[in-house]
């Protein structure tokens, strides 16, 4: 190993455990639990040994209406933090006792911004993710994600 996973490895290793391809549902909650919206989302992580980014990651949002999104963005790795910055967010995240977390700013919608906290299952198959948005600081919603790796 060399390169940006060499450094990922050393530096974030649990970050690392999630390459790969994930599927999963993403529930859309308002502040009183009530569902906004749910979508499938199709998820790859890959971390390139060279290039412009430690961290890629390709994003397949789809409703059961049929519409669909695309989304791909990179992550910079400096000081012991991943660092995203595109037209939609931008921020960091880090890795705490197993746990990926991530601050970050919405670009496209000011005041807004969330934290997003990432726990892997120990047999690495299954995974949580949960988001805490704010608005200008107050909290408004909540989005859970339960994802299953694919082969």
């Amino acid at each position: 190993m060399s390169g940006w996973r060499a450094l990922m490895a050393e530096n974030m290793p649990n970050m690392l455990a999630h390459e790969g391809r994930w599927e999963g549902i993403y529930r859309h909650q308002d502040d009183k639990g009530n569902l906004l919206d749910e979508h499938r989302t199709l998820t790859r992580c890959e971390f390139p040994d060279d290039g412009e980014f430690a961290y890629i990651q390709h994003n397949d949002l789809i409703w059961a209406d049929g519409r669909k999104q695309h989304f791909e963005f990179g992550g910079v790795y400096r000081d012991g933090r991943l660092y995203w910055e595109t037209d939609r967010f931008s921020g960091y995240g880090w890795e705490s006792d197993g746990l990926i977390l991530l601050r970050l700013d919405r670009n496209d919608a000011p005041g807004e911004r969330y934290t997003e906290m990432i726990e892997i299952a120990g047999n690495g198959q299954s995974r949580a993710r949960t988001w805490q948005w704010f608005h200008d600081g107050t909290p408004y919603r909540r989005t859970l994600c339960d994802e299953q790796r694919l082969a």
